[in-house]
């Protein structure tokens, strides 16, 4: 399945027309989020609380807690509304490590919240380039810790426990699950990444075919990629560390399930897949899809979408535990064709 000519030639078309330097233009790209953030819908169906979890150094990292619920209504009893969720997925943002924000993705976990049934925790971490590496994922781990420890959410069952992310948060997943088994405070038992950036070259003569691929014509580009990547970074050694390029590390071994998710004209396609290969490869369970048509961001696209639809299907197959199959394909990698 591929593109019709149309549809390459509008996303090509709008790739184009973006600006080029994301380090100039990241922050315009802040106040369109902000501005985007403002026409969302609240559902009555979810409950939106905020909160903060204290990180070390004392910051207050903001945290938004959408609560599916569950509505009664008779003439008899009157309106009754209680909390129904099958567990909490501890949610990390993408945009770049620079941008996106727990305002702009409160759409994509009001979804997420009411189509997977479970109580969805956003984490607000701090960005770059104010806030370089480390500071994003050691936020990311302390909020877990915490979630993991019972600080946060008193009624939370560690076994229970997801983490999820998209693009840099599917990075900042797959790195909190790293940290966790490396630090041994906790160790998450599913984890489910969408198109996650895992290794650390991006340029055209990087070993990954998709970056030549598709890094010039749909939306997210090798350029992209890269200025976030520079904006990201302390110093030129953190792009060997596994905290930033998790493919780097010598040993994926006693890591949680994973449900990998790429996207066909992602540029970050082959680098999450050759994770989950690597992942299975150190004796992890794996489910390695990619979404057939699925360009880098979709996930916040209409849930009327198709693509959308199957995403949220294959993550709930995933998390009740009835593992979608597909004769003819390893368990680990199958493509999914949109309706």
């Amino acid at each position: 399945m591929a593109l019709s000519k149309a549809a390459r030639a509008a996303v090509k078309a709008i790739t184009r027309l973006r600006p080029a330097n994301i380090q100039e233009s990241y922050q315009a790209q802040r106040v369109a989020e902000d501005a985007s953030a403002k026409l969302t819908l609240a559902s009555p169906r979810c409950r939106i609380d905020d909160m903060t979890a204290t990180a070390p150094d004392g910051y207050a990292i903001p945290l938004r807690v959408f609560t599916p619920l569950d509505i009664d209504f008779s003439f008899r009893s009157g309106l009754h509304v209680d909390e129904d969720h099958r567990g909490t997925i501890l949610f990390f943002h993408g945009g770049g490590w620079a941008n996106g924000d727990v305002n702009f993705y409160t759409d994509a976990c009001m979804r997420t919240a009411l189509r997977l049934e479970r109580r969805v925790v956003s984490v607000d971490y701090r960005r770059s380039p104010e806030h370089p590496f480390p500071a994003a994922p050691e936020d990311c781990y302390e909020v877990a810790r915490q979630l993991f420890a019972g600080q946060l959410l008193p009624d939370v069952d560690p076994d229970h426990i997801v983490l999820f992310g998209d693009s840099a948060g599917g990075n900042l997943a797959a790195v909190v699950s790293l940290m966790a088994r490396d630090r041994g405070e906790f160790l998450p038992r599913n984890q489910m990444l969408l198109y996650p950036l895992t290794y650390n070259d991006h340029s055209e003569s990087t070993i990954f075919e998709s970056v030549r691929e598709n890094g010039d014509d749909f939306l997210l580009t090798r350029r992209d990629i890269e200025g976030y990547i520079s904006m990201y970074l302390s110093e030129p050694a953190d792009r060997e560390s596994p905290y930033f390029a998790p493919l780097l590390d010598l040993d994926l071994g006693n890591q949680p399930r994973t449900l990998m998710m790429t996207a066909e004209y992602c540029p970050l396609r082959d680098e999450g897949e050759a994770y989950a290969a690597r992942l299975e490869a150190d004796g992890n369970q794996v489910e390695c899809f990619r979404v057939l048509d699925g360009v880098h961001g979709y996930f916040l696209y209409p849930s009327v979408l198709g693509l959308v639809r199957d995403t949220f299907r294959i993550m709930k197959h995933f998390l009740d535990g009835d593992a979608l199959k597909q004769s003819g394909r390893p368990a680990w990698m199958q493509l999914l064709g949109t309706d």
